[in-house]
């Protein structure tokens, strides 16, 4: 069973259990143990988890965390449990926030079972910020969390990879949540920026009340025009045996028509940062570019089509990564982002020769 299945069965069980969950300490049995053993660790082992882990804290004594995820001897998550029936709020992670000053711990997570927050030292180095940089909802969950939800797991922990893409996710999500708020109900300032771009007359008051109406409905046809092409291209793709592939790595990528509504994907950028992660110390980071096209995401040095360093191919069921090793395409199928880490050889060699050719 693999992390997927393992969330998908804890989300399943939590509406049967809710009603039942009347204590912090029935929410840590019922959700937070188990969420933390499908991520790989023994709970009942306490070299890799200790629950009411003490850390003095100035002169503080013995104040505790609800549990610490253990590696090498040190905690490199810490947990902090409120009751299922709580709604967390910023001041629920005080604890939290205290404690990342006096331990090694770079992430945090607050917790009701339901809802699991993911906060980092982004802002400010040892001090905790206030707001998380991944939000899993256990009642609403999709797959789509997994792929960063697999970075946290026993056998994938590194903290310098989740680090390099939670800054992106915090302001990502952040920048939804206001696009999410202007989409239901446009601002002002959001109605008058696009009204002062197509209307030459002075935006009174009246005239702004209009644009409010007619922002809310463009907003609303343009997404609806988005859905639809996408959808026209799946459509396409799979009348044209999207499966098939050009062998041919010179393919000239900008010719394509880019208005058919390709979106890169979270697993894909996950599996572009997985890339630049292994070849830190082979080629400057700087020199690793991701272009995506309908077929497949391609992932270059120097932004350059024909050195490609592999292609991610995850817009399917079976999905696989290709390499070239002396121009042609070697694939190989892969369950999740993390088996690119399988191919750290194959990546690395690549990035030399073409190093080499310079």
């Amino acid at each position: 069973m693999d992390l997927t299945d393992r969330m998908r069965e804890i989300s399943n069980q939590a509406p049967l259990q809710l009603e039942y969950i009347k204590t912090e300490e029935a929410t840590k049995n019922a959700f937070v143990m188990p969420f933390i053993q499908a991520l790989g660790y023994n709970v009942f082992n306490p070299i890799e988890v200790v629950p009411e882990f003490t850390a003095d804290i100035g002169t503080k004594k013995n104040e505790k965390v609800d549990y610490a995820i253990m590696q090498d001897g040190k905690p490199i998550i810490l947990i902090e449990v409120k009751s299922a029936s709580a709604d967390l709020k910023d001041e629920h992670a005080s604890q939290l926030f205290r404690y990342f000053s006096v331990t090694d711990a770079r992430i945090g997570i607050l917790t009701n079972g339901l809802q699991y927050r993911f906060h980092s030292d982004l802002e400010k180095l040892n001090h905790m910020d206030e707001k998380p940089f991944l939000i899993v909802d256990i009642l609403n969950f999709d797959t789509r969390p997994v792929s960063q939800l697999k970075k946290f797991t026993k056998s994938a922990f590194d903290v310098d990879r989740i680090l390099s893409s939670a800054n992106e996710l915090k302001y990502k999500r952040e920048i939804k949540l206001l696009l999410e708020g202007e989409y239901s109900q446009p601002s002002e300032d959001f109605v008058r920026h696009f009204a002062s771009k197509v209307y030459s007359g002075r935006l009174m008051s009246n005239v702004v009340a209009e644009f409010t109406e007619i922002t809310k409905q463009a907003l609303r046809e343009f997404v609806n025009d988005k859905i639809a092409n996408r959808l026209q291209t799946a459509i396409d793709s799979t009348a044209s045996n999207s499966d098939e592939l050009s062998a041919d790595i010179a393919v000239d990528e900008d010719t394509i028509d880019r208005s058919d509504g390709i979106e890169t994907t979270e697993e894909e950028l996950d599996g572009y940062y997985v890339v630049k992660s292994v070849l830190r110390e082979t080629v400057d980071a700087s020199r690793i570019f991701i272009r995506d096209v309908r077929s497949y995401c391609g992932i270059l040095l120097d932004d350059n089509n024909r050195q490609p360093l592999c292609r991610l191919h995850f817009n399917r069921s079976v999905k696989y990564v290709s390499f070239f090793p002396g121009g042609k395409e070697e694939r190989h199928k892969v369950e999740s982002v993390d088996d690119i880490y399988n191919y750290a050889d194959k990546l690395r060699a690549s990035a030399a020769y073409y190093a080499s050719q310079d």
